[in-house]
């Protein structure tokens, strides 16, 4: 398995998402090589985001993938 030329950075940062079903769910997200929040949503054309140490209303400290389409709005807890 080789191992990737490109350097992983992590810049975690805590958001909340309320989702089209009405569920909130708070944790954190990786901007890695991003500057903002809202450039994992404007800048990246994957359909989904990664929360690590989310908590929703079934329990916490979940890694989640959430569909963007699923989403109303992020609120960048900084």
């Amino acid at each position: 398995m080789e191992e990737s030329s490109k350097p992983y950075k992590r810049d975690l940062r805590p958001i909340t998402i309320k989702t089209i079903d009405g569920s909130t769910i708070q944790g954190k997200v990786n901007l890695g090589v991003k500057e903002r929040v809202s450039d994992l949503f404007t800048k990246s054309e994957q359909g989904f985001i990664v929360l690590v140490d989310a908590t929703t209303k079934e329990g916490a400290g979940k890694v989640l993938f959430v569909n963007k389409n699923h989403i109303v709005w992020v609120e960048p807890e900084d």
